[in-house]
């Protein structure tokens, strides 16, 4: 992946400066060329708009949380026509982060309910977060109205292309009882 042309947005809280009996608001709205970074680098045909704005609050002496809404108008190509399919996202986001992380010491683990959690960081990138919760929101498959696959058929030319009912074994079997059932009346 090319870098991108403009620098991605930065928006760092040194954890260290925040003030411990009172949240910090923030609000962060990329300029056009951040938009044009972050769509560059989620791969994306644009960013129309973003906005990413909560608090991160203390929850004791060392743990914080993090609660914000995420807004975003979004470009993306329709995975059938590729022509530009636009998307508005509105999503809410949680994140707690600890001081003290449980140390994992298996191999395997399961992974945990709670998916909120992460480890405190020195410095946190507000715009980072804004980034991961948008690549997370984006829709998998953006379809343009109307787009429709159709119908495919793959077969030698001569031979008789197979269909979805031919694939399906038993489903004449019911006709065949029904046939039978009436020769014996």
């Amino acid at each position: 992946m090319e870098a991108p042309v403009a620098p991605l947005p930065q928006s760092l809280l040194r954890i260290a400066d925040l003030a411990t009996r009172r949240a910090t608001d923030f609000d962060l709205t990329p300029t056009a060329d951040e938009r044009r970074a972050v769509a560059d680098v989620l791969g994306i045909v644009g960013v129309k708009k973003l906005r990413f704005s909560g608090q991160l609050a203390p929850l004791d002496r060392t743990d914080w949380e993090l609660t914000a809404t995420l807004g975003a108008t979004v470009v993306q190509d329709c995975v059938v026509t590729l022509a530009p399919v636009t998307t508005r996202i509105d999503e809410p986001l949680k994140r707690t982060y600890l001081a003290a992380m449980p140390a994992i010491e298996a191999a395997e683990v399961e992974m945990p309910d709670d998916d909120t959690i992460e480890a405190l960081p020195a410095t946190l990138d507000l715009a980072q977060v804004m980034i991961e919760a948008l690549a997370l929101a984006l829709p998998l498959y953006p379809r343009a109205d109307g787009a429709d696959l159709g119908r495919a058929v793959f077969t030698q030319p001569g031979t008789a292309p197979m269909t979805d009912d031919d694939a399906k074994p038993f489903a004449g079997l019911g006709a065949l009882r029904d046939s039978i059932g009436k020769k014996d009346t």
